[in-house]
């Protein structure tokens, strides 16, 4: 391979490795992208309702973020509301599950194929 040719496949590949990096973190819905940091509100408007729900809390530390690092304020412990979403998107397509926290979308789940609910 010339030296012309590998300097044009370089940003080539860079750009298809973050296109890939970014896709982790989303899905679409039909046209739509759902993404980390999405509200319950925006997955709702963007998606319908999901198959399943799943809740639970757990307890955590409240963190403080200084200087860009977390600092944890106190010993204290506060709960978190946690939310399960799956999307079942059909037999053709995969199904994912959402975690939510306090209502945003914070993990973006690829589970195996869907299927179809029979009336």
């Amino acid at each position: 391979m010339n030296p012309v040719s590998a300097r044009r496949l370089v940003p080539l590949l860079a750009g298809v490795l973050l296109a890939g990096a970014a896709a982790a973190d989303s899905f679409r819905c039909g046209n739509r992208l759902v993404t980390d940091g999405d509200s319950a509100a925006k997955v709702l408007a963007l998606c319908g309702e999901p198959s399943e729900v799943t809740t639970t809390s757990i307890l955590r530390r409240p963190v403080v973020w200084r200087y860009g690092r977390p600092w944890y304020a106190s010993d204290d412990l506060v709960p978190v509301a946690v939310e399960f979403w799956t999307y079942n998107l059909g037999r053709q397509k995969l199904m994912r599950r959402l975690r939510l926290e306090d209502g945003l979308v914070v993990e973006i789940e690829t589970l195996g194929h869907g299927y179809h609910d029979d009336p």
